[in-house]
């Protein structure tokens, strides 16, 4: 047998008299102690299976076994002891995780039955540890598959969030960052029944129909119920049901809010919105403005990380001021539009004089329908203008 088995107890003549009497049908090393032991399954492992002494000097055979447990959790846990007491072999169980509880002194010949059954068994974990990632990797190459087919601009959005999503992950040290992996590559799943000429809309940050915003409200639902029935997806599917949940909730009323809403689901939250304010012409530190701007909608943790892994140096907030209190050089943070919808400067742009004088003379002949929303940079904030007063009814005050 080419599988390792590690055999810990606190007296050298026990360990190798089961090497000599068993060389020839296992591979067994000997660990002399409790530390020993673990310092093997730590450095020199795999093990297919782990036979320990129940009483040892220091740790204890079941202190051991319940470690070996958390590093190796593959590896099959066997007993060895010559206090078979009940509250033993209970707490051999319960904390160990214990395949087989054996007696001593234990003949070779049983014990050599015991290792083939635990020999067996880490063969049968392992196969279907093996199957069941094939099946997982399968199943998800699949689904990206048919997305980047069906709606090429959905694939493309998931493509660009993942590196992100995984980052912001690795910076909060979330423990399932797998899961949160897996939920950004699918994040878009739900969006085959979206037409694409809509999601250019959304991504580009373009005004929806009524009929449209339905449409593009159900995606994450749909992607949850494609995935949810798919073994060790649940939680990828929950994660993905919440991706455009707001962070505190949808009313007063709603029970999923702040830390109920899965982790995974409010970095996607927040990697999503970012993707798609850059997408649509914001730079990195316009769209950070824009969503420290959207009061309730982020989890405040995720965002301040996600300007860590930007490495935002320069940081912006939104302001809202007078057209007489425009300067150059500020950047609208919105379009600005006359009180009938007539654009006359899109968002992203640069103030200039001419520009400047034009909305004065629209603000003096025709009207601004609200104050203007411009980037100021918090290193400016002392220069820039406070937020404007509300504008006299029917036209922006200049």
């Amino acid at each position: 047998m080419t599988e390792r088995i590690l055999c810990i107890d606190d007296d050298p003549n026990i360990l190798q008299a089961y090497q000599r009497a068993l060389r020839k049908r296992f591979r067994i090393e000997p660990a002399l102690g409790g530390e020993e032991g673990l310092e093997a399954v730590r450095n020199a492992g795999p093990y297919a299976v782990v036979v320990a002494d129940m009483r040892m000097p220091g740790l204890s055979g079941v202190e051991v076994l319940a470690q070996v447990k958390d590093i190796a959790p593959d590896t099959v846990r066997m007993m060895l002891t010559g206090n078979a007491d009940q509250q033993t072999a209970l707490e051999a169980v319960n904390r160990g995780h214990v395949f087989r509880f054996m007696t001593k002194p234990c003949p070779p010949d049983e014990f050599a039955q015991f290792l083939e059954a635990g020999i067996d068994q880490y063969r049968l974990i392992r196969t279907e540890r093996d199957l069941m990632s094939r099946t997982l990797g399968g199943c998800i190459r699949v689904l990206t598959d048919v997305l980047a087919a069906v709606n090429p601009a959905a694939f493309g959005r998931a493509s660009r969030v993942q590196r992100l999503v995984s980052e912001i992950a690795a910076e909060l040290g979330t423990e399932d960052a797998w899961r949160v992996r897996i939920a950004a590559m699918l994040s878009q799943v739900g969006c085959v029944s979206v037409p694409e000429a809509t999601l250019e809309k959304v991504f580009h940050g373009q005004e929806l129909s009524r009929v449209e915003t339905e449409q593009y409200a159900a995606y994450p639902a749909l992607g949850r119920e494609m995935l949810e029935n798919i073994p060790r997806l649940e939680a990828v599917a929950a994660i993905i049901g919440y991706q455009e949940h707001p962070y505190e909730g949808t009313c007063s009323e709603d029970p999923m809010h702040g830390e109920r809403i899965p982790l995974g689901s409010r970095v996607l939250k927040v990697a999503l919105d970012f993707d798609a304010l850059v997408h649509g012409g914001y730079s990195d530190e316009m769209a950070m403005a824009k969503m420290h701007d959207r009061a309730g909608l982020y989890d405040p943790r995720v965002v301040e990380v996600l300007g860590k892994v930007l490495r935002i140096e320069r940081t912006c907030v939104i302001r809202q001021v007078k057209v007489s209190q425009l300067g150059d050089g500020m950047i609208l943070a919105e379009d600005v539009r006359t009180m009938q919808g007539t654009l006359l400067c899109a968002k992203g742009q640069e103030m200039t004089p001419s520009m400047r004088a034009r909305l004065r003379n629209y603000v003096a002949n025709i009207g601004i329908g609200s104050p203007i929303k411009v980037f100021v940079r918090t290193d400016a904030l002392n220069e820039a203008v406070p937020p404007a007063l509300e504008p006299a009814p029917g036209r922006s005050s200049p």
